[in-house]
């Protein structure tokens, strides 16, 4: 059951949907849209980066390099927060917070890049970019959703 979530304070009208599990699992699943990575810096502060991704199950799984921002961020701290969002009116948004896993295993990381390379290049190129991406120095993450934020229907 879909839920309004706030009002417009000056004329009550509902704005914004919450999306069920089955909705927003769907919305991280269609097309290729590139999510938003918020991470840890050493000093608090927070770093953001774009990444291709895949689901898997709770577990939003993405590659990254070792020697990255976010990669160094995330084997320091493994904390991350996801955003996918829709740019189009009526716009919506999705947002994954959780922990994160870290593998080098060259086997997980080739895997996980020719999955995330067949979605975003085409079947057609997932090896090509797979054997570029799943090399040493490359880590697959996955993020472990604990908190999802999804709304839909923004501008409705």
């Amino acid at each position: 059951m879909r839920r309004r979530v706030r009002t417009d304070p000056t004329t009550l009208t509902p704005v914004a949907e919450r999306m069920s599990d089955i909705e927003w699992r769907a919305f991280l699943a269609e097309g290729t849209r590139t999510a938003k990575l918020a991470t840890v810096r050493s000093d608090g502060s927070p770093h953001v980066a774009p990444v291709w991704f895949v689901l898997d199950g709770d577990d939003i799984v993405f590659n990254t390099g070792k020697e990255t921002v976010k990669g160094r961020n995330l084997i320091r701290d493994g904390r991350a927060t996801l955003c996918v969002d829709d740019e189009h009116p009526p716009f919506s948004f999705v947002l994954v917070t959780g922990s994160t896993v870290v593998s080098e295993e060259l086997s997980d990381v080739r895997h996980w890049a020719r999955r995330i390379a067949a979605r975003y290049m085409g079947e057609d190129r997932a090896d090509e970019f797979g054997d570029r991406s799943g090399v040493p120095g490359e880590l697959v993450i996955r993020l472990h959703a604990e908190k999802v934020q999804a709304y839909r229907g923004i501008s409705d």
